[in-house]
């Protein structure tokens, strides 16, 4: 089995090089950090997770890297992962990567330069080079709600697809034909998989997905206000509109009252992640919610096991269709 040295020698650095570039210090030039990378991969290195987990310099401290923390969802993330690490001794430094990778990266390795226990990350982009060092160094790491493919790290998250396809049939039920997306950003493991499941939902249905009625979001409100436009200026717009976030259905709430169109007469609108606002919108939203609470809390749990030197494997909880006013709902179709 390879060993630290061997890596250096095969990366052509000194082993303390190969210990900053796993440990995600900053001071290591790019060039340098890709070939160490490289070398363990080649050399199926891997850290002794077990020692580092029972070093006795613990600084009792998680770091938790959350996607945009002007989405409501992931402040009750937060807030939830907050209240769980305090109950277990632990103390959250919280940093906000404002769905850019750059700011991601900046923000773990920070962390990780301040010798947290262990990460947390909502990570807003998969090419991230900071993470893929921070998932080999052996640092404890757990990803909640996204993810990044082909990387080894457990995974708290809820599934989506099934209450997706419920919204489809629901809105297929009142009558709905013409239904359109707009989407998260490219990169986004959640944002692609609310697409794939929106579009064989309709499949299932004998519904077409356009390309005019697919809208490239980026889970921030003007993105919402802006396809939103774009679809009102088809020559046959959509008659229903799923934002795949609740700030973009915020958005399009906005420039359809600039249109001087109403909700749900003139078009339904729904939204993936439920949030408080939306029972007091007009008309209330009808939205799929997460059980972000429990997500923060399973998460915690999986990573405090690690930093502790015990097993954690992925969870998978369910995600459900909350009926409201937004799609033409009467009484008899809401619940």
């Amino acid at each position: 089995m390879a060993g630290i040295k061997d890596v250096a020698a095969h990366a052509g650095v000194s082993v303390a090089t190969v210990s900053r570039v796993l440990n995600g210090h900053s001071g290591v030039r790019d060039e340098t950090r890709t070939r160490v990378l490289e070398a363990v991969a080649e050399l199926r290195y891997r850290p002794n997770t077990l020692a580092r987990s029972l070093r006795t310099d613990q600084t009792r401290t998680l770091g938790l890297v959350i996607s945009d923390v002007l989405n409501p969802f992931f402040t009750e993330l937060a807030r939830a992962v907050e209240d769980a690490a305090r109950s277990r001794g632990y103390s959250v430094i919280i940093g906000n990567a404002d769905e850019q990778l750059t700011l991601q990266d900046h923000h773990v390795r920070t962390l990780l330069d301040r010798r947290i226990d262990g990460l947390l990350v909502s990570p807003a982009d998969g090419q991230s080079l900071a993470l893929r060092e921070a998932a080999v160094s052996g640092i404890p790491m757990v990803f909640v709600d996204r993810w990044i493919e082909g990387l080894d790290v457990p995974l708290v998250r809820a599934d989506g697809r099934s209450a997706v396809r419920s919204l489809v049939a629901h809105l297929y039920a009142l009558g709905h034909r013409r239904l359109a997306i707009i989407t998260g950003p490219v990169a986004s493991t959640t944002s692609n998989e609310r697409v794939h499941a929106f579009r064989s939902a309709l499949r299932e249905h004998g519904l077409p997905l356009p390309a005019a009625y697919i809208g490239q979001g980026d889970f921030q409100t003007a993105s919402g206000r802006r396809v939103a436009g774009d679809f009102f200026a088809l020559p046959e717009p959509p008659d229903a509109v799923f934002a795949t976030d609740n700030l973009m259905a915020l958005g399009v709430m906005e420039q359809l009252r600039m249109l001087g169109l109403r909700v749900p007469d003139d078009v339904s609108l729904a939204a993936f992640d439920d949030i408080p606002w939306f029972l007091h919108t007009d008309p209330p939203i009808t939205a799929i919610a997460q059980p972000t609470q429990e997500l923060g809390h399973r998460a915690v749990a999986a990573l405090t096991d690690l930093v502790e030197g015990r097993s954690a494997g992925s969870v998978t909880l369910s995600a459900h269709l909350i009926a409201r006013r937004s799609c033409g709902e009467d009484e008899r179709t809401r619940r």
